[in-house]
């Protein structure tokens, strides 16, 4: 069977392109190999009417609504490789089959990377987090530590101050806080620390100090993490698609990439990692696959 599109991805944005393809009576296939970015996240937030939904019940809810369309079909399966052919896309899986489809849209996100600390995997989505807009709220007026790993940190301890004045940044012995940042911050009583983290301690997920090589300990009950991003899937590579220059996807308003037939959605293509927006992302790309199918045929 040669598919109409192929989405690539069970996350917000490949769940939302999925039904926006299926109510344009589409035949479409969603590949979902349930290997979420938020799997350790308990409550997903700034989503309208899905404020505080466990991922797992927003993902239970989203295939409700994409059975009610028959046209829309679900391989609970990895995609391994995508293929161009003459005017159409080979979509290989794990399990060595292989579905044809005119379009795709690649909707298969990014992966955290995060700074090698010992005990960093054990409290983060519990006590340690990276979007201060999805878990500020929950650590306001909180003694948080922001741990600067990477560069670029200083915008997001700048964001985290919107909910907790009581901040300490530990840069982990890395340049990732430049003098003149951390001028500022002393002016608004945020200290950095520079020593090199030994490891972090706590139990069941919540964390109560930072222990430093040099003995020392920070007692904080909670913070953020920056860290690096890359994508989740490498077809981005394999199919030639330009680059946005930020690690993402690069795509026109509507999710098209630069090789025809192609769309992007959601985190993979630099979007805002918010459920909110990654969902909308979907149904931008989903209408353009639409518009393009209408613009050909009409």
């Amino acid at each position: 069977m040669l598919y109409d599109c192929a989405v690539i991805g069970g996350g917000p944005a490949g769940l939302n392109a999925s039904l926006v393809l299926g109510r344009g009576r589409k035949e479409i296939i969603l590949f979902d190999d349930d290997t979420p970015r938020n799997a350790i996240t308990q409550e997903s937030h700034n989503f309208i009417t899905r404020d505080g939904i466990h991922p797992a019940a927003f993902k239970k809810a989203a295939y409700e609504d994409l059975n009610k369309y028959p046209t829309v079909s679900v391989e609970r399966n990895q995609v391994v490789d995508i293929v161009p052919a003459a005017s159409y896309f080979q979509i290989q899986t794990g399990r060595g089959q292989v579905f044809d489809a005119q379009r795709i849209i690649l909707a298969t996100g990014l992966k955290d990377i995060l700074p090698e600390i010992e005990g960093i995997q054990q409290f983060y989505g519990t006590s340690l987090f990276g979007c201060p807009y999805c878990d500020g709220w929950e650590l306001k007026d909180l003694p948080l530590v922001y741990i600067a790993a990477y560069p670029h940190a200083f915008n997001s301890v700048k964001m985290v101050s919107n909910w907790s004045k009581d901040i300490v940044v530990c840069t982990n012995g890395k340049d990732s806080i430049s003098p003149e940042e951390k001028a500022i911050l002393a002016q608004k009583n945020i200290p950095v620390l520079e020593d090199e983290i030994l490891r972090l301690q706590g139990e069941g997920g919540q964390l109560k100090s930072i222990q430093f090589k040099n003995g020392k300990e920070l007692r904080r009950e909670a913070g953020f993490i920056s860290y690096k991003l890359q994508q989740a899937a490498p077809f981005a590579g394999r199919l030639g698609l330009e680059s946005n220059g930020a690690g993402g996807i690069r795509i026109d308003p509507y999710g098209r990439t630069s090789r025809k037939g192609v769309y992007a959605a959601g985190d993979n293509a630099g979007g805002l990692p918010q459920q909110i927006v990654a969902a909308a992302e979907g149904s931008k790309a989903a209408i353009s696959v639409l518009s393009d199918y209408v613009a050909e045929n009409f």
